[in-house]
């Protein structure tokens, strides 16, 4: 399967903002002081492990979109020259 340049260039960035986005929320769940994300005990909720493992999936996912993007775009810089 060959992706042209644009659709490439744009799996690329959306693995980048993937990456962005979910490691900003991580880092805003991990600090949360409203008691979803850990009870009184400090110890994390159901809301947590739930949050966390949709950031962990959406890491996997952003880096496999990323890499196919990237191999994309290497793959359109080999041709042109």
């Amino acid at each position: 399967m060959k992706l042209s340049r644009s659709a490439s260039w744009f799996l690329l960035a959306f693995g980048v903002w993937s990456w962005f986005i979910w490691v900003t929320f991580v880092k805003n769940l991990w600090n949360d002081g409203s008691g979803l994300a850990f009870d009184d005990a400090g110890e994390p909720t159901a809301y947590f492990w739930v949050h966390l493992l949709l950031a962990i999936t959406s890491f996997v996912l952003g880096t496999v979109i990323g890499v196919i993007g990237l191999r994309g775009v290497r793959a359109a810089r080999r041709e042109r020259g």
